[in-house]
């Protein structure tokens, strides 16, 4: 099948196709069929009935192309999900008002990449406590350490705290040497994960040397007044009701704080209540904060990854 659309330019074509063509296997992980550009025309190797949908996707990409936007496999899945849910609308003015929030180490710009990362993204700047929640994957941690290490560039603030409940700090890691935090260290990966790829190895362990970074189990946190600091406390569905107020109480003057969780995948021990289900409810509509949901859309992962995860879904019903 041929699709009623041309492409112009070369470079157009260029950044449509991606690096050795990958946003076009995009549609053969995504769909299962192939599609391939021969000379300025499309030519996709499945039936009319898709045509509509099809068409409405790669008008899509050659007008980003065309505005000399570099297309990523993950921008193609993405754009390819807003178009089976026909939510296109307005998705030219999301990637053309991208706001940079900061080069990383490896000089990429950091920038969000759907319409819930673009208005996270907007209340990062504006409210001292924003809430994100939504499934794995979709940016709320990623996006919460770069705009605190902008922030900290920025001298905005001028220390960045890290945190997440440790949930397993009882008996299963009660043989580990060390203090709490040595014991629990490999709960906080990620956020030193994130840390690295912003700021780099080197510059991170020595900016942790200094304090001006801190990375600790949020029992570090009780019986402090954090000001002039960025505080994240991220898989926050794993605190209890009672850590959520005490955390939530710790934000002092001139600081910024975000917590970020997903409520569907609480770990707490029987009888234990999430607290971050309790703030969602009590603090919904308190000034000074903003509470962004994130949904399934913005979990941008190699579709092979969707379709495990689809599996096991159908193989648990």
């Amino acid at each position: 099948m041929k699709l009623n659309l041309n492409i112009s330019h070369a470079e157009t074509l260029q950044r449509l196709v991606g690096i050795e063509d990958r946003n076009l296997v995009v549609f053969k992980s995504h769909f299962g069929f192939d599609v391939s550009i021969f000379d300025t025309h499309i030519v996709v190797d499945t039936d009319d009935s898709k045509r509509s949908l099809l068409e409405r996707i790669f008008k899509t990409l050659i007008m980003l192309a065309e505005h000399k936007i570099i297309l990523t496999e993950r921008d193609v899945l993405y754009i390819i999900k807003m178009a089976e849910a026909d939510a296109l609308d307005n998705i030219i003015d999301l990637y053309k008002s991208q706001k940079k929030i900061l080069i990383s180490d490896s000089g990429k710009a950091i920038v969000p990449k759907t319409f819930n990362q673009k208005e996270y993204s907007d209340a990062l700047l504006k409210y001292p406590l924003v809430f994100g929640v939504g499934p794995a994957g979709t940016g709320k941690t990623y996006l919460a350490v770069a705009h605190a290490v902008a922030a900290l560039k920025a001298g905005k603030v001028k220390k960045l705290i890290l945190t997440r409940p440790a949930v397993e700090a009882g008996e299963s890691l009660g043989f580990l040497p060390g203090d709490l935090k040595e014991k629990v260290d490999p709960y906080l990966i990620p956020l030193y994960d994130a840390l690295y790829d912003f700021l780099g190895i080197s510059t991170t362990n020595g900016l942790l040397e200094r304090g001006i970074i801190e990375v600790a189990p949020l029992a570090y946190m009780r019986g402090r007044t954090l000001e002039n600091a960025f505080v994240i406390l991220d898989e926050a569905q794993n605190t209890t009701e009672t850590q959520m107020k005490m955390f939530l109480t710790r934000l002092g003057f001139s600081s910024f704080m975000v917590v970020t969780g997903d409520p569907s995948q609480v770990d707490l021990g029987y009888r234990q209540k999430s607290g971050l289900k309790q703030a969602l409810e009590i603090l919904k509509d308190i000034d000074d904060s903003k509470i962004i949901h994130f949904d399934k859309v913005d979990v941008i992962r190699h579709p092979l990854v969707q379709k495990i995860l689809e599996r096991y879904e159908k193989h648990g019903s």
